[in-house]
């Protein structure tokens, strides 16, 4: 069972198309690496090279 992460200020932001784009702050507090290519994955994951 996943826990829930509350969001918080910070944890993301809207892009110009108006998708909550996650920040590297929400991806540390998860915890984890979801290996879908996320644009702030601090955990180096990258799907062209994976």
């Amino acid at each position: 069972m996943k826990k829930i992460i509350p969001v918080e200020e910070g944890d993301y932001y809207l892009t110009p198309e108006g998708y909550r784009c996650f920040t590297e702050q929400y991806h540390l507090k998860r915890g984890y690496c979801c290996e879908s290519g996320c644009r702030h994955c601090p955990y180096g994951f990258d799907k062209n090279k994976n």
